[in-house]
């Protein structure tokens, strides 16, 4: 453990182990329980915002997993998610990874930052991969469960509710 996590509590900890990529240290913290995964500090990041932002992937996917992760909490000074920090991070790999898991664990790509930006806007335009994961996300996004068809009431059939004697 480092000095300056030593004697650290829990959320310092928690906070410390996303910004260092430190499984070990997640972990610890994991078994202690009796903590909030939504922690926030003074400037309103969680430990998925660190995570995000510095492309800690080990301890980003174990924050994902975790049963109570919010997986778009708004920071205080940029009002920036996780998914806005990721699409910042310089190395094309890790930012392809880092917003790939964030998508399938369900980011909302439409939450604007303080400028009125969402994480599309950030990204930069020869970044293929990353942008065709968010065209992905945006197309699964728009098929709401209300345009599924449903035959939930056991009867065989279309599921339309023609032929119905509901009068």
């Amino acid at each position: 453990m480092s000095e300056e996590t030593t004697g650290a509590n829990t959320y310092q900890r928690l906070l410390a182990a996303a910004r260092e990529d430190n499984e070990e240290m997640l972990l610890d913290v994991f078994a202690e329980g009796g903590f909030d995964i939504n922690f926030q500090d003074g400037l309103g990041n969680t430990a998925l915002h660190y995570a995000a932002s510095l492309g800690s992937l080990v301890v980003l996917e174990h924050i994902l997993e975790h049963e109570e992760c919010d997986v778009d909490p708004i920071n205080r000074i940029e009002k920036a998610t996780p998914l806005i920090l990721a699409v910042k991070l310089e190395d094309q790999e890790l930012r392809l990874e880092v917003v790939e898991s964030l998508l399938d664990a369900g980011a909302d790509t439409r939450i604007k930052d303080k400028a009125g930006e969402t994480a599309l806007d950030y990204l930069p335009a020869d970044d293929k991969a990353t942008r065709a994961l968010f065209q992905k996300a945006t197309a699964v996004s728009g098929v709401s469960k209300d345009d599924i068809a449903d035959d939930s009431d056991g009867e065989p059939g279309s599921g339309s509710g023609s032929g119905s004697d509901d009068e």
